[in-house]
């Protein structure tokens, strides 16, 4: 996720979308709270997913989500990640929008809250945010709530944000959703002193980690490295690629893409491999980005593996 993203007003009309969720009776049903996106037998154990912040989506329209969604259908991938404000508009009729959801064919990933400021003491999303945008994935049957924060440098705060993590991550797994974190570069500045903090700090059954490859590639990580380390603790993995300090599509430039697949091969991991093709220029590139991206992509994964 890049700022320019989130604009203030629109954070403003996210967070009346989501407190109007939260005021949904509870008499309407616990099931309609409780996700029940569940891996199918048989289904790779990694497979290939994209976030929709590379089409040009307008929040205020669910159909021009559910457009993108179908393009991510016919490009061949098999899941997909939103942000939270795309789905403001749906908080009154969640049954119905989990419906057409559930007609692209696509397993929905997770939602993401991704915001300008955080809460000063956790450095996440405000449990009055993250409650309310839990249930409305729960309720259009999200695998995931991931959590992006804003970077913590002190033992004590990232002692703070840790059990922030562990907060929300106990409220999701009453909705049936697990919380994974999302990073940005700062984590993985100093060689990582942040993001190795917060894998210990956290507990493992109720956080997970959602690696954004990408931004940690451009602090000269050594990615491979660090998924033989770590991989059993990330759940879903970012693609984006750059070249001379400029993003391309998947593929085009010098993230190790290669290597990182084969160590997750090595690993036996399971998860969602997913492009992010968003741009910092703030343009929306869509299918032009995303069909090179998906061909990296499932060269590197070719199917996956039996589960």
């Amino acid at each position: 996720m890049i700022l320019h993203s989130v604009t203030r007003r629109n954070l403003l009309y996210s967070l009346l979308a989501v407190k109007a969720a939260s005021m949904v009776p509870a008499a309407r049903g616990a099931s309609l709270w409780q996700s029940s996106a569940a891996l199918p037998t048989g289904a790779p154990r990694i497979q290939l997913g994209a976030q929709t912040n590379a089409w040009p989506i307008d929040p205020r329209r669910f159909d021009t989500l559910l457009t993108a969604l179908t393009q991510v259908k016919e490009t061949g991938y098999s899941g997909f990640e939103t942000g939270f404000i795309n789905l403001r508009t749906q908080s009154k009729s969640l049954p119905q929008a989990r419906t057409q959801l559930e007609a692209t064919g696509l397993t929905f990933t997770g939602v993401h809250i991704f915001l300008p400021e955080y809460d000063p003491r956790t450095n996440i999303a405000p449990q009055q945010l993250y409650e309310p945008v839990a249930q409305i994935g729960a309720a259009l049957g999200a695998q995931r709530l991931i959590l992006s924060g804003s970077p913590a440098v002190t033992p004590d705060e990232i002692q703070r944000k840790a059990e922030g993590l562990n907060a929300a991550g106990v409220y999701a797994g009453k909705l049936g959703l697990k919380v994974a974190y999302h990073n940005h570069w700062p984590e993985f500045k100093y060689g990582g002193r942040e993001v190795e903090a917060l894998y210990a700090a956290t507990d493992p059954s109720l956080v997970a980690f959602l690696l954004d490859a990408g931004h940690a590639y451009r602090t000269g990580i050594d990615l491979p490295e660090f998924l033989r380390r770590h991989s059993q603790r990330i759940t879903a993995i970012h693609f984006r690629d750059y070249r001379d300090h400029v993003q391309v599509p998947l593929g085009e430039g010098t993230l190790p893409l290669a290597a990182m697949a084969a160590v997750l091969r090595q690993a036996d991991w399971s998860g969602w491999a997913i492009n992010e093709e968003e741009r910092e220029d703030g343009s929306k590139q869509g299918l032009a980005v995303i069909r090179p991206a998906y061909q990296a992509l499932e060269t590197a994964f070719p199917g996956g593996a039996p589960a």
